[in-house]
């Protein structure tokens, strides 16, 4: 399929805080009106990014996602075991066919509780990894994007849609037109960062997915 590689089903662009504080006397004058542009029709062309998704792909992004992975293995091991021990308790539960119903009664109330504690841990800690995931998306974001704008400005693009999300409006496009593997190697050459010795799965807390996908926008072009 010619359809611009996604990388993966993953995580969606930078939040950009701008913020511009400025104090004017009262006799400074009015900045001047920039002048009008004329439109023109010019040759267009056209290049596709899947800007998350290479984002995550660079050195420093997989290295950023390595570091979640071990920072929250304890969290992801804690859940597992309570995932495996209500598991347990429920297969006893039904195991056991001599029991009183007040013994019944009460194994149900300790499942049940030991349930919503295992939904608690698993919620908190998707938040949290969710939000540290946020937090090194930015802080990468904002250099690729960087890179992104020179490298098509210097290739003489005219135009750069950017195709992370899952619900593009791009169906089709040729190959060549998807500069997002250029764009992630021009950033490995810039910041000097060394791949990863392993190469290695995002590991959340709770994962709901094999990509991780932060929950920001993509920043501007």
């Amino acid at each position: 399929m010619n359809r611009v590689s996604k990388f993966a089903t993953l995580a969606v662009g930078l939040i950009t805080l701008v913020s511009s504080p400025a104090v004017f006397a009262q006799a400074s004058p009015a900045p001047a009106a920039p002048a009008a542009v004329k439109p023109e029709a010019i040759p267009a062309k056209v290049g596709l990014i899947a800007f998350e998704q290479a984002v995550f792909a660079t050195n420093e992004g997989q290295q950023a996602i390595a570091a979640l992975g071990k920072k929250y293995e304890p969290q992801k091991s804690k859940i597992q075991a309570e995932q495996t021990e209500v598991e347990s308790l429920q297969k006893q539960l039904q195991a056991a066919t001599t029991l009183s119903d007040e013994d019944r009664q009460s194994r149900v109330r300790t499942i049940d509780a030991k349930q919503k504690q295992l939904q608690r841990d698993g919620e908190d800690a998707q938040a949290s990894y969710q939000n540290d995931l946020q937090e090194a998306y930015g802080r990468i974001a904002g250099k690729v994007n960087a890179v992104m704008q020179k490298y098509v400005s210097d290739n003489g693009f005219t135009l750069l849609l950017d195709v992370s999300g899952q619900q593009s409006n791009v169906l089709w496009a040729a190959e060549k037109t998807d500069v997002t593997r250029a764009v992630i190697e021009a950033y490995n050459a810039q910041a000097g960062v060394a791949a990863p010795a392993v190469q290695s799965t995002p590991a959340s807390a709770a994962p709901r997915s094999s990509t991780p996908r932060p929950a920001t926008k993509t920043p501007a072009k």
